[in-house]
């Protein structure tokens, strides 16, 4: 049946993030939907950020689209490419963002509210060779994981 039963699928609050990054994506909770629900050409995620987590470190992507539609709740996206809001923009339950591939727009989300905040981020694109940066750490990611900027390994 298409309808995704999210109970049957783990939630996690797992990242590859090396420390210190790892610790404002520590109230991040989410369920990969695409696996379970045997897509193999998109990515999808149902996430929960409690109040003060972060949905990532600031990134951009090479090779894949993202569209983060938000479900409940809000959160402060924060990017590169609005100067007039100084990067930030509020996002509510039925808005929604998208971040073109290849374009060099650091963006991700922070709860900033005291309750949770849901939302289903999409990805589509050559996941496997995808890579990017991280706007405001020393960090690149490719498909070997994570690198220092000038390319050295993390400890």
């Amino acid at each position: 049946m298409p309808k995704i039963d999210l109970a049957t699928i783990p939630l996690t609050n797992r990242t590859g993030y090396p420390p210190p990054y790892a610790e404002a994506v520590a109230g991040r909770w989410y369920r990969r939907l695409a696996p379970a629900a045997g897509l193999t050409r998109m990515g999808a995620s149902h996430v929960v950020l409690q109040p003060g987590a972060w949905s990532s470190q600031r990134h951009w992507h090479r090779e894949a689209d993202e569209l983060v539609i938000v479900l409940q709740g809000e959160a402060v996206l924060v990017e590169d490419a609005n100067p007039e809001t100084g990067g930030e923009t509020l996002l509510r339950a039925g808005e929604i963002a998208a971040f073109p591939r290849g374009v060099h727009n650091g963006h991700h989300l922070q709860n900033r509210c005291e309750a949770e905040c849901v939302f289903v981020v999409v990805s589509a694109g050559a996941d496997t060779a995808d890579s990017g940066a991280y706007s405001d750490i020393d960090m690149l990611f490719g498909p070997a994981g994570f690198t220092r900027k000038n390319g050295s390994p993390f400890e």
